[in-house]
C-alpha cells in the first residue's frame, strides 16, 4: 500500500539534528525504510483530523426513538395502528406504535435535543453530532454487531481497530496499537476485533476490567540481569527462526508481540493503576478510588491509554446478556444509560482539560435501532430494527450541535441524508487522514477494504 523513497544516511541525520522531524519521526522513518518495526507511524492519504480513535459500543441496540431521534408524533399517536416491516417479514402487517416515555429537551446553544435518559451527555450537546439515519443490513445481534465492527455481517473481516493499525501504524510501540476496554464477550465474540488476513500484530487485545487487566503482565525474572539475559537469548533465536522462513508474517508477528509484551511490563502498569489521578478527576467520572471494574473505569483508562500513544481505544458497555436488547420493556434503558452516561461526559470534558479532544474521535454507536411499534397495544418493549438508528460522533474534525439526517415522523423510515455502516466507516477512516477506498489488501488474489466496494463520507458533518 505505502511506496517510501530511498533516505541516505546524511538525510536521516540532517533530520534528526535539525529538529524539523524529531528524533522519533526520523528513526521511525528508517524503520520503515529498512523493514523495520511493523508498526511504525505511516502517513495518511490526507491531512488527519484526528490522530486517535476511541470507539464505544453499546451493546444490545439503543432505541433512536428514545435518545437521540425524538418523535412528538410517536407519542401523539400511541397505540395506532400501522403498516410495517422489519427484516424478518416478508410482508407489511399490523403494529402498535408505542410513543416514548422519556422527555426530550433541548441542549446547549444548538438547542440540540436530547433524552432525559443522557442528562450529562446532553450537557455537552454542543460537542455532539448525532447521526440519526445510520442503517445496516441484518437484524439479528450477532450480525449486525459484526458488521459494525468489520464492515461485513456474514463472512468475518478485518476489524475497523486492525485497519487503522494496518494503515497508520502506531504512536507507542510499547503498548498495542489496538486495545480493546471489553468486561464481557460482545455478540459474535474475539471477531469483531480480529485482524483476520492483516497481519496478526494488528489484531486487538483485549484487556478484561478488573484487578488482573492483562494476565501474566508481570516478569517472573528474579532480577534485571537475568531478565535482560532472557530476552537476549529470545531475541537471538527468534531471529534466526524468522530468517530462515522469511515469508511467514505469523512468525514476524509473534516476534513483534514479544517486543510489545516487553514493552508493557513497563508501561502498561502504570496505565491501569489509577494511583496518581487526582480526586477531582475521579469524581468527575464517578468512580470510587479503587474501583477497577466500572465503565467509569474504563472511560478513564481510554483517556490514559490515547494520552500514551494508543492508536485505537474500544469500550464495550456490556456483553451478550444484561445489554441494551429491551424486548420487554423499554424502561429497562435508565439502568443501562445510568451506568454510561456520566463517564462518557466524563471522558469527553477530560479530553478536552488535557488538550486531547481537538486530537481524537470519539465514536459511540450500536449495532442496531428499536422499532417503534410493537405486536400488540399492550407491549411495552421494542424490538431489533435495522432499517434506522442513531450513533454519535465527537472531537477531532467533527460539527458538533448539530443533528444529521432525518427519519419520518414514527422513526420507521430515513427521509433525508441516509448513513449506512460502511459509510459510518468511511467518515471515520476520513477523520484520521484515510481515503477508504485506498486502503487495501491483496489477499487471495484480489483487493479487500473496510468498507468493500460501498461508503461515501459524509462531508456536512465535517467541522
Amino acid at each position: 500500500m505505502y511506496h517510501f523513497p530511498s533516505l541516505r544516511r546524511r538525510d536521516f541525520l540532517k533530520c534528526c539534528t535539525a529538529g524539523s522531524l524529531g528524533l522519533y519521526p526520523a528513526l521511525s522513518l528508517a524503520a520503515a525504510l529498512h523493514d523495520g518495526h511493523p508498526l511504525v507511524p505511516r502517513p495518511g492519504h490526507h491531512a488527519a483530523k484526528a490522530k486517535n480513535l476511541i470507539f464505544i459500543f453499546l451493546t444490545g441496540g439503543f432505541s433512536h426513538v428514545d435518545t437521540f431521534d425524538p418523535k412528538p408524533r410517536l407519542l401523539q399517536d400511541n397505540g395506532k395502528k400501522v403498516q410495517g416491516r422489519t427484516l424478518r417479514d416478508v410482508a407489511d402487517k399490523d403494529y402498535y406504535l408505542i410513543g416514548s416515555p422519556f422527555r426530550f429537551t433541548p441542549q446547549g446553544q444548538s438547542g440540540l435535543l436530547v433524552s432525559a435518559l443522557f442528562p450529562h451527555l446532553g450537557a455537552l450537546a454542543d460537542d455532539l453530532c448525532v447521526i440519526r439515519t445510520l442503517h445496516t443490513d441484518i437484524v439479528e445481534h450477532f450480525q449486525a454487531v459484526l458488521a459494525m465492527h468489520t464492515g461485513s455481517a456474514t463472512v468475518p473481516m478485518p476489524s475497523l481497530g486492525s485497519w487503522l493499525s494496518y494503515g497508520l501504524g502506531t504512536l507507542n510501540a510499547n503498548l498495542p496499537p489496538y486495545v480493546v476496554l471489553a468486561p464481557h464477550m460482545p455478540y459474535a465474540g474475539a471477531q469483531n476485533w480480529d485482524s483476520n488476513f492483516l497481519p496478526p500484530h494488528h489484531q486487538g487485545v483485549r484487556v478484561v476490567p478488573g484487578p488482573d487487566p492483562i494476565p501474566a503482565l508481570r516478569s517472573p525474572a528474579r532480577s534485571a540481569t537475568l531478565r535482560e539475559l532472557e530476552q537476549q537469548m529470545l531475541r537471538d533465536v527468534n531471529e534466526l527462526h524468522a530468517r530462515e522462513r522469511p515469508h511467514d508474517l505469523h512468525l514476524r508477528a509473534r516476534t513483534s508481540s514479544f517486543a510489545t509484551a516487553a514493552g508493557m511490563m513497563r508501561e502498561a502498569p502504570q496505565v491501569f493503576d489509577l494511583a496518581d489521578e487526582t480526586d477531582a478527576t475521579l469524581n468527575l467520572y464517578g468512580l470510587p478510588r479503587g474501583d477497577n471494574r466500572s465503565f467509569a473505569w474504563q472511560c478513564l483508562v481510554a483517556r490514559r491509554l490515547v494520552e500514551r500513544g494508543v492508536r485505537v481505544v474500544e469500550l464495550i458497555d456490556s456483553g451478550a446478556s444484561n445489554n441494551w436488547d429491551a424486548h420487554g420493556d423499554i424502561q429497562q434503558h435508565r439502568a443501562m444509560a445510568a451506568q454510561v452516561d456520566r463517564p462518557l461526559a466524563a471522558l469527553l470534558r477530560d479530553l478536552k482539560l488535557r488538550g486531547l479532544f481537538g486530537e481524537t474521535l470519539v465514536a459511540i454507536c450500536t449495532e442496531f435501532g428499536r422499532t417503534p411499534w410493537g405486536d400488540t397495544p399492550a407491549d411495552k418493549g421494542r424490538n431489533h430494527y435495522a432499517r434506522a438508528f442513531s450513533c454519535l460522533l465527537a472531537g477531532a474534525g467533527v460539527q458538533g450541535g448539530i443533528a444529521h439526517g432525518e427519519t419520518c415522523d414514527y422513526g420507521m423510515n430515513l427521509v433525508a441524508n441516509p448513513c449506512h455502516v460502511h459509510d459510518y466507516h468511511a467518515t471515520i477512516l476520513h477523520l484520521m487522514g484515510i481515503d477508504h477506498t485506498k486502503l487495501t489488501y491483496r489477499y487471495a488474489g484480489r483487493d479487500f477494504r473496510l468498507t468493500d466496494v460501498h461508503g461515501i463520507v459524509q462531508h456536512a458533518i465535517l467541522a
